[in-house]
């Protein structure tokens, strides 16, 4: 993939195009092999982490230079996800978070110079949360700016403290509408909502991320949800609208997995603009 291309994400599987410095794989960082118990020992505990890729990119995943982290395993089965390669915390490989923290703290001066920082992504960063806890932590006390990229689905298991630690939310509201969120994902919608409204009580500044499909997130009702949704939290600092690519599908193939958007179009950039209008008829920062 070249330096322009579409960057690999797991939840947030449409970001914009970026500039990749660095990364894609697990390049420069120690991985463990273990036995299955011991592994998920490991895990529970906080020591390690199933991990699937970093990379060290601009423009996308929170402001500056950002080092982003993508955690292997997802509880949703979003039907556009871009990388399905993502949904099994058994497929990544396992990394000490004194080894992770390492390789965050040798980009502080570029972090520093750009206004950056670390993105928890996935897969689902809060499916590993005592790992993710401990590498917030650690970023911060390094200075370090702190994001973490959710569906918000898990949110309760992000505790407070783990909360403190963390300086924005990208936040994926996927559907404002209960029953099409259930198609989009396999899951339930009021999770997120409920994690939304936790963060606009703390005041943590959010970003929030809606992809638009045709025929599945695009209908006028849904879209209108999620925008009055989003206009109730106070915290969000900006939405982001994100219009939904094919750049995915080989890999559903690949894993032998059933694709359910194979003959849906991407929507036009007429399209995406009608949807980023409703965000922004409610006062809302659209990008």
């Amino acid at each position: 993939m070249t330096a322009d291309a579409m960057t690999p994400a797991g939840d947030s599987s449409f970001r914009s195009p970026a500039r990749r410095l660095h990364g894609a794989g697990l390049d420069g960082i120690t991985t463990e092999d273990l036995p299955r118990g011991a592994r998920l020992e490991a895990i529970r505990a906080g020591d390690a982490g199933s991990i699937h890729s970093w990379e060290l990119v601009t423009a996308v995943d929170g402001p500056g230079t950002r080092m982003t982290i993508f955690f292997a395993g997802c509880p949703l089965r979003c039907q556009y996800c871009h990388n399905p390669d993502t949904f099994f915390m058994a497929k990544g490989r396992l990394v000490g978070v004194d080894d992770m923290l390492a390789r965050i703290s040798r980009y502080r001066g570029v972090f520093d110079a750009t206004g950056g920082g670390i993105t928890l992504s996935g897969g689902e960063v809060l499916m590993q949360a005592p790992f993710a806890a401990r590498l917030l932590h650690g970023a911060r006390t390094m200075g370090i700016h702190t994001c973490i990229d959710t569906s918000g689905f898990l949110g309760a298991a992000c505790t407070d403290e783990m909360l403190d630690d963390i300086d924005l939310v990208l936040l994926d509201v996927k559907s404002g509408d209960p029953d099409t969120y259930e198609r989009v994902t396999g899951r339930a919608l009021a999770p997120t909502l409920a994690f939304g409204d936790r963060l606009a009580a703390r005041g943590t500044p959010v970003w929030v991320r809606f992809v638009a499909v045709p025929g599945l997130t695009d209908d006028p009702g849904n879209v209108a949800r999620v925008a009055d949704t989003v206009a109730a939290w106070p915290n969000v600092a900006r939405t982001e609208v994100l219009p939904f690519h094919q750049m995915g599908r080989d890999k559903w193939h690949d894993l032998g997995l059933d694709y359910a958007l194979e003959s849906t179009p991407p929507p036009t950039a007429e399209q995406v603009e009608a949807v980023r209008d409703v965000f922004r008829g409610r006062g809302l920062t659209v990008r």
